[in-house]
């Protein structure tokens, strides 16, 4: 009885989904028979548990969709791990079996749904090709049960994605990505593409549908009142790194690394009275380019606080407090 108490407590504890020291270098050709690297995922390692939200926030070009797609092995990674329920994803095997669990929802419903395919073919292919039906009136009914999910009405089914708006094209894309049944989901900037309106709904709908079906997100955006309000924990991403992690309110009320508090100074408050006394912290410089990176911490050119340890070496992603990471040399002078 012991012993099985205790390999339930473990796997209680066992993260659903496991990133280890992920790099995704593009090869970027200069002409001349010469090519240089593009860093666009540089050593990040972070753990999602099953059942809660991690959002991965950053300025555009920072690398948070390049992770998301390699999480999923849409990109082959350079280097690293990725591990799903405690088993690393190696083998083809691996990822076919993983991408049964693990699937994606893309930014734009516009060009992530064929032109040519009514709903119901858009949302019964992944059904296909896991062959997770028998025949097509079990394939009919679990499209119309997504449907139904996702806010869509059976005559919808026929149509095709020109006949809709992009609230409901994103519903359709978030059906097809529900058709096998998933334990995690990677949302890449899902609702950036929409009207704000439309955005609550979907927020709303992703909230639902995670208590509903158990799932686990890894919620890509940058709109940090979005990610603020869906996510258990955030992570901040800078030119393909991670500099701090942690429970989403402690990002947002007490951020501590430098990068982190100039992106939540940003962030527009509604109350004006608030908004008065909130300092925007203002960074010079512009973003260095992926394939010119700087040595050391990527954020000491544009970094108040900079030294000449920051400009010779990579501080490393480490836990200042209980489950709070940040990769900065001065962390403990700043903060």
């Amino acid at each position: 009885m012991a012993t099985e108490k205790t390999q339930n407590t473990e796997n209680a504890q066992q993260p659903l989904v496991s990133v280890r020291n992920l790099k995704q270098y593009f090869p970027i050709n200069n002409g001349f028979f010469s090519s240089q690297l593009l860093k666009a995922v540089d050593d990040v390692s972070f753990d999602i548990q099953k059942g809660e939200t991690l959002g991965l926030v950053g300025e555009s070009g920072c690398g948070k969709t390049t992770a998301g797609r390699t999480i999923l092995h849409l990109y082959k990674p350079t280097a690293g791990e990725v591990w799903y329920k405690g088993k690393k994803i190696e083998t083809k095997r691996d990822i076919e079996a993983f991408r049964q669990k693990a699937t994606m929802v893309f930014q734009d419903p516009y060009s992530s749904l064929d032109p040519r395919m009514t709903v119901a073919d858009i949302i019964g292919e992944p059904l296909d090709v896991q062959n997770l039906v028998s025949d097509k009136t079990q394939r009919r009914e679990r499209i119309l049960d997504l449907m139904d999910k996702v806010g869509l009405n059976s005559e919808h089914a026929t149509r095709y994605a020109h006949e809709f708006s992009g609230g409901q094209r994103q519903r359709v894309g978030i059906a097809r990505a529900l058709a096998t049944e998933p334990d995690f989901i990677v949302c890449d900037e899902p609702v950036s593409a929409l009207d704000v309106s439309i955005q609550a709904q979907i927020i709303n709908m992703f909230e639902q549908l995670q208590e509903q079906m158990h799932l686990t997100y890894l919620f890509i955006a940058h709109d940090l009142l979005v990610v603020r309000h869906i996510s258990d924990r955030i992570a901040v991403m800078y030119l393909g790194r991670l500099v701090e992690l942690a429970k989403a309110d402690l990002i947002c009320d007490k951020p501590l690394h430098p990068y982190t508090k100039a992106l939540m100074s940003a962030v527009p408050v509604p109350d004006p009275n608030i908004a008065r006394e909130n300092k925007r912290i203002a960074l010079t410089g512009e973003i260095p380019s992926p394939l010119h990176a700087p040595a050391g911490c990527p954020f000491h050119t544009r970094c108040p606080y900079a030294t000449d340890a920051c400009k010779e070496s990579m501080p490393p992603l480490e836990e200042v407090e209980s489950g709070r990471f940040v990769a900065c040399h001065r962390v403990g002078e700043i903060s």
